[in-house]
């Protein structure tokens, strides 16, 4: 009995010191590697898609400053516009001036006609845009600033691809322009009758005068023919345009006593 019992436990001992090597041995063993091969991250999938597009507006924005900059120390004395009309007629009648050899009620009779807030936006001013799309306004919604944009760098007309152009060089010219530089620009080529651009000749075309000798009256009534240049004359005015330069007269004095001349005013 007695070595029946202890050839049981030797045997049962044995057993248990097999399977111990056993487990011990599975648990070396290494992990196989997954065959499956991971496929791109999800950014990277996304920018796949929008590089090309993202690049091209990078290089939209380059092209932009710098064309900004270089108006900024060049006086853009021919734009597309004055290009076209120059082929057209032959010649144009235009002379470049500075903005402190313009009279500063001319200056003034332009924003309070144009862009009453120009002091206080960045290229767009939302309120006067909500009112020309309900119809209550007696302007466009462009700004000053945008219809820079427009005249300077793009091309007449009404176009989706033009408005979107217009819109993201409008920031540009006004982070790197100053509003004074905005202004200058602006009244320089503006168009005040056919073949007449800019503030300089349509005075002297108009009045007999240089833009430094302007009058308040004669002033406003420049302004009222420019959103109609080759329908409506400063010298002949028409009833309609006589109440409006009323109105512009009364608008420049109040933008200058109000302060929102001041970012432009000597």
């Amino acid at each position: 009995m007695t070595e029946k019992t202890t050839k049981k436990t030797t045997g049962n001992a044995g057993k248990g010191g097999t399977a111990k090597k056993t487990s011990s041995a599975k648990s070396t063993r290494k992990p196989r590697k997954s065959s499956k091969k991971t496929g791109p991250s999800r950014m990277a999938r996304i920018w796949r898609v929008l590089r090309w597009p993202v690049r091209i507006l990078g290089g939209l924005l380059v092209l932009n400053v710098l064309a900004a900059l270089f108006y900024l120390a060049v006086n853009p004395r021919m734009t597309p516009y004055m290009i076209s009309e120059t082929h057209r007629l032959g010649q144009l009648d235009h002379e470049w001036v500075r903005l402190e050899d313009i009279a500063p009620v001319m200056a003034r009779s332009a924003v309070a006609a144009e862009d009453a807030n120009f002091c206080n936006h960045w290229g767009f001013d939302g309120a006067a845009l909500r009112d020309a799309l309900s119809g209550g306004a007696r302007r466009g919604g462009s700004t000053i600033s945008q219809q820079v944009v427009k005249n300077v760098y793009l091309w007449q007309g009404r176009s989706w691809i033009r408005k979107g152009l217009e819109a993201m060089m409008t920031p540009v010219v006004e982070l790197i322009w100053s509003k004074e530089r905005i202004l200058e620009v602006y009244l320089n080529v503006a168009e005040f009758d056919e073949g007449v651009f800019g503030v300089e000749a349509a005075s002297v075309h108009y009045f007999g005068v240089n833009a430094a000798d302007l009058s308040a009256r004669q002033a406003a009534r420049l302004v009222t023919v420019l959103p109609d240049p080759k329908g409506r004359s400063a010298s002949e005015p028409s009833d309609w345009q006589r109440r409006r330069a009323g109105s512009v007269s009364d608008g420049a004095a109040l933008i200058r006593n109000d302060g929102r001349a001041g970012c432009f005013a000597p």
